[in-house]
């Protein structure tokens, strides 16, 4: 039974890794989770120089999921070399190290300094807010989209995965952006804008007033963005959103997605990750599916 898959040139033993800001940078999961079982682990966001995050509260518990307004809280890229990446390179899985910033120089310096580094693929996150446009995202307009791809390939010497933001009216036409701006691989989809009210205290549940929703209640909306993208884009997709067990695994490869991430499911349960490789190991046993590969865009 083959459950490797290839993501752009990169070969991962399983599709199963971790969402950024969830893991950490492994160190934290170790004890619960073998990483050398994981297909790839993804980082927290590391930036150019240490960012503090948004005020306290940011973290709200909702229906079916959680808000949160962390602010990609980083050491920055010194510490991440120093101490990150050691740690992970003792462990036998892929490393992908997601990469924000504030201005399209702040992503570029961390790809460069990322260059000759042990890792195996560079995620870009675009939700970041673009302090030369105002504070919107990178991730939706689609010619900034293009814009920030094509300047962060021109330093890049790992594949690079555009990390999608599902704040957009059409999440296709951002994608076609990235993969015309030369984006190796899409990711999909980010956390979506909410917002919690404290009707005891009257006032916002957190700080920053909005926050990212993430966990089962996204899962739907994350399976039809992967499945639109599929049909849009010809590079390979990872999928992620609201995954908590194989199931929800499965339905994003069978909705087109090479590889999964798990996020906010790892918070509630550190194991998960370890339950959903198994789950899709007994799942093709189960329907006798020699290679995961046929499962990938399983539904038309």
């Amino acid at each position: 039974m083959n459950t490797k898959v290839n993501l752009a040139g990169v070969t991962l033993k399983n599709p199963v890794m971790t969402a950024s800001g969830t893991f950490g940078s492994g160190a934290e999961y170790a004890e619960f989770v073998d990483l050398n079982k994981l297909g790839a682990v993804v980082t927290k966001g590391v930036a150019n120089v240490p960012w503090e995050g948004n005020p306290t509260p940011r973290i709200a518990e909702t229906y079916g999921g959680m808000l949160n307004a962390v602010g990609l809280q980083n050491p920055g890229i010194d510490m991440f070399v120093a101490r990150d990446i050691p740690f992970l390179t003792k462990y036998d899985t892929k490393i992908i190290v997601n990469v924000c910033g504030r201005t399209a120089e702040d992503y570029c310096e961390v790809v460069r300094r990322l260059a000759e580094q042990p890792v195996d693929m560079l995620e870009i996150n675009i939700s970041c807010p673009n302090v030369e446009a105002g504070g919107i995202a990178f991730g939706q307009n689609p010619k900034t989209v293009e814009a920030i791809t094509k300047e962060v390939k021109k330093y890049a010497k790992q594949p690079i995965i555009m990390k999608l933001s599902p704040n957009v009216t059409d999440i296709t036409e951002m994608a076609r952006a990235a993969e015309a701006g030369g984006a190796d691989a899409v990711s999909l989809i980010n956390t979506i804008t909410g917002m919690k009210i404290d009707i005891h205290r009257r006032t916002f549940a957190l700080a920053n007033k909005t926050g990212g929703l993430s966990g089962p209640a996204i899962h739907p909306v994350a399976v039809r963005m992967v499945y639109q993208t599929a049909q849009a884009v010809k590079i390979p997709i990872i999928g992620m959103g609201g995954i908590a067990a194989a199931e929800d695994a499965l339905e994003m490869i069978l909705a087109g997605a090479t590889a999964v991430s798990v996020g906010t499911a790892n918070f509630h349960n550190p194991l998960v990750t370890m339950e959903i490789v198994k789950g899709i190991r007994d799942y093709m046993e189960h329907y006798g599916v020699k290679d995961i590969t046929e499962l990938i865009g399983g539904v038309r």
